[in-house]
């Protein structure tokens, strides 16, 4: 079984929340949506994404990790979908005035003290 650390190396370290949160704030702008950008209406959005996501795995049963058996074509379309959940997340966190980054850190360290690891267990 892989390590966190192990897995952590799997992925890009290349684009920072900062960025994607710039990125989406100069595009948001850009096209005058900034006016229906409240967060009710990203919420809202954010939710239908979740519903869009879902749909994915709906009638698959359990998922393997790594997806051995899904096509390219069914990892590219999850990849849309969870970039959508991703956009809508930071854009709202964003119009919220709220730092997204520190506050999953924040939580981790919380969840942390909840849930600590138990003294027999190994990793």
């Amino acid at each position: 079984m892989e390590s966190s650390c192990e897995n952590a190396r799997k992925y890009s370290n290349s684009v920072s929340l900062q960025e994607l949160r710039d990125s989406l704030a100069g595009f948001a702008e850009d096209r005058g949506w900034d006016q229906y950008h409240s967060p009710r209406n990203l919420l809202l959005a954010l939710v239908g994404e979740v519903g869009g996501l879902s749909e994915i795995f709906q009638w698959k049963g359990e998922v393997a990790k790594g997806l051995p058996n899904w096509s390219s074509d069914e990892k590219e379309h999850l990849e849309e979908e969870l970039s959508d959940v991703l956009i809508y997340l930071i854009r709202l966190a964003d119009v919220c005035g709220l730092d997204l980054g520190q506050a999953a850190l924040a939580k981790i360290v919380k969840n942390a003290k909840k849930y600590p690891v138990a003294a027999n267990q190994t990793t």
